[in-house]
């Protein structure tokens, strides 16, 4: 119970227990004239037990208000404790995001990458420990970005009125809010839809700090185009708080602007809320009157500032929360490819490395039958290094089992007569003389080496999982993908330079030497 209120109960018992000892010795004092006037003694005392019963109640009235009071403020206190509850979650969740950031930014091996998400985990952690509301500014360069942060913060921070392409970086400033705790950080960025090389570089800068803001303010000065229907879109889609800002009412006649109005609620039904389209004139035209004096009225950004408070009031914690996990997740989505795309290269030269070695064992050893090149071509040992490279620690014996499994997979798909076809007619066009068997054989086996490894790349990057379709669907697509006549080229004259020429040269050695004899 408050202090204050404790006090009074104290002063109101003292007095009523004043008033008790004062009643006692009053009616001690009524009873004596009582023997003289009985009515009278009795109208006087049942006016004073009155008083008394009155009194209590009135006590007892407090101290239940006083109860009920608590009752409720400890109701509110647990609500607010939820409200509260719910951002804490998010924000541990961006905590344990971030630490998972930076295990995986440990695998990068690409120096520059690395740093750089390094340092953008720790932008995020910056922002987490600061906890300032970053309301954005996004937008075409026509639409008065500029004008309406002039307008908000009340001093001039750019050229007003000036072309496309003002804001060359995005501008930050700090400003507070009554009834926010939190700072506000409100960002000028540059505008969209820029012509060249400048304008794109621009562009990408201008969306990279919209999908870091807390809450986006999307400025248009008329309808939405499809250019920036599509953006606004998009942010939306991943969780961005957004509000449509109508700049420049002051062009449009009252019907005019409900007329706009209409249309952009209509277009972005849906994910934006009517209540969160808000119209305004941040830097309203200057009026000439018909004295010739030239009036400028004031910005007319009141509507805005009213929504974006009471939005940043009730929604502020939960936005940030929100937005700090949204920035993690992307960011750690953005280190799982990372590592995924290393991870693919090191995978590929691995193949690479055995299908040739695979073509060198079958010229040396040639295949009576064209159904044993899969046996022979695919080498569990490759299998598990491509394990070992995706965190699949596997013994020599699974490695054969996998190795084997595949291989009968491609013969009874009819994948291994189809590569030696193809090997062989490709192989005759591009070479232009008799190719031995031996060689075609090779170079076959090194083709369904390669399509057996791009298959495992795949079982691994799912976690040792061949999907829906299973192994058959992973294999057919593999050997679809690596039979086009670009592939197929690339891979021949590399067959040539590894295996063919080699070939050739060693049984033009071995007929010199049966010549010299």
């Amino acid at each position: 119970m408050p202090r204050s209120r404790l006090i009074a109960l104290i002063v109101g018992l003292v007095f009523i227990l004043g008033l008790t000892l004062w009643l006692i010795d009053a009616v001690s004092r009524l009873s004596v004239q009582c023997y003289y006037s009985p009515l009278l003694c009795n109208l006087l005392l049942l006016l004073l037990i009155g008083i008394v019963v009155s009194l209590i109640g009135a006590v007892v009235y407090y101290v239940l208000m006083i109860q009920r009071g608590e009752r409720r403020s400890r109701q509110r206190q647990q609500r607010l404790a939820q409200q509260h509850q719910i951002p804490i979650v998010k924000t541990e969740a961006a905590e344990e995001t971030l630490q998972a950031v930076r295990q995986q930014v440990a695998q990068i091996q690409d120096e520059v990458a690395r740093q750089a998400l390094l340092s953008r985990s720790q932008e995020i952690e910056a922002n987490l420990a600061r906890g300032e509301l970053q309301v954005v500014v996004f937008g075409t360069g026509s639409a008065g970005k500029t004008s309406l942060v002039n307008a908000i913060i009340g001093r001039v921070i750019g050229r007003v009125d000036a072309p496309m392409g003002t804001t060359q970086v995005g501008e930050t400033y700090r400003l507070r809010l009554r009834g926010l705790e939190r700072r506000i950080l409100i960002t000028d960025t540059p505008g969209i839809l820029e012509a060249g090389v400048a304008g794109t570089e621009r562009e990408q800068m201008a969306r990279q700090l919209a999908t870091e803001a807390d809450l986006l303010l999307f400025v248009v000065d008329n309808d939405l185009r499809h250019s920036e229907y599509d953006p606004l879109r998009t942010l939306a889609e991943i969780g961005k708080r957004s509000l449509l800002v109508l700049n420049k009412t002051d062009l449009y006649t009252d019907e005019d602007k409900e007329t706009i109005l209409a249309r952009l609620r209509e277009r972005v039904r849906g994910f934006i809320s009517p209540t969160d389209l808000v119209a305004i004139a941040a830097n309203p035209q200057s009026v000439t009157l018909e004295n010739g004096e030239i009036f400028q009225p004031e910005p007319d950004i009141m509507p805005l500032l009213r929504r974006m408070a009471a939005v940043l009031r009730a929604e502020g914690e939960d936005l940030v929360a929100d937005n700090i996990l949204l920035q993690s997740q992307r960011l750690g989505e953005e280190a799982r490819k990372m590592i995924d795309a290393q991870r693919r290269r090191q995978a590929e030269q691995v193949v690479e490395r055995f299908q040739w070695i695979g073509a060198g064992v079958v010229v040396v050893t040639p295949l009576p039958g064209v159904d044993l090149l899969a046996t022979a071509a695919i080498n569990a040992q490759m299998v598990v290094e491509i394990g070992k490279i995706y965190g699949c620690e596997l013994n020599l014996a699974r490695g054969k089992d996998l190795a084997l499994s595949l291989a009968k997979t491609l013969a009874s798909l009819g994948i291994v007569k189809g590569a030696f076809q193809l090997m062989s007619i490709t192989l005759q066009t591009n070479v232009g003389t008799f190719i031995v068997g031996r060689a075609i054989q090779g170079v076959t086996a090194a083709y369904l080496t390669h399509i057996a490894g791009k298959s495992f790349i795949e079982y691994f990057r799912q976690n040792q999982d061949w999907g829906d379709g299973g192994i058959t669907e992973v294999v057919q697509r593999q050997f679809q993908l690596n039979r086009r006549d670009e592939f197929v080229q690339e891979f021949v004259q590399q067959a040539i330079a590894r295996v063919i020429r080699p070939l050739t040269a060693s049984s033009e050695a071995d007929t010199e030497i049966d010549r010299d004899r």
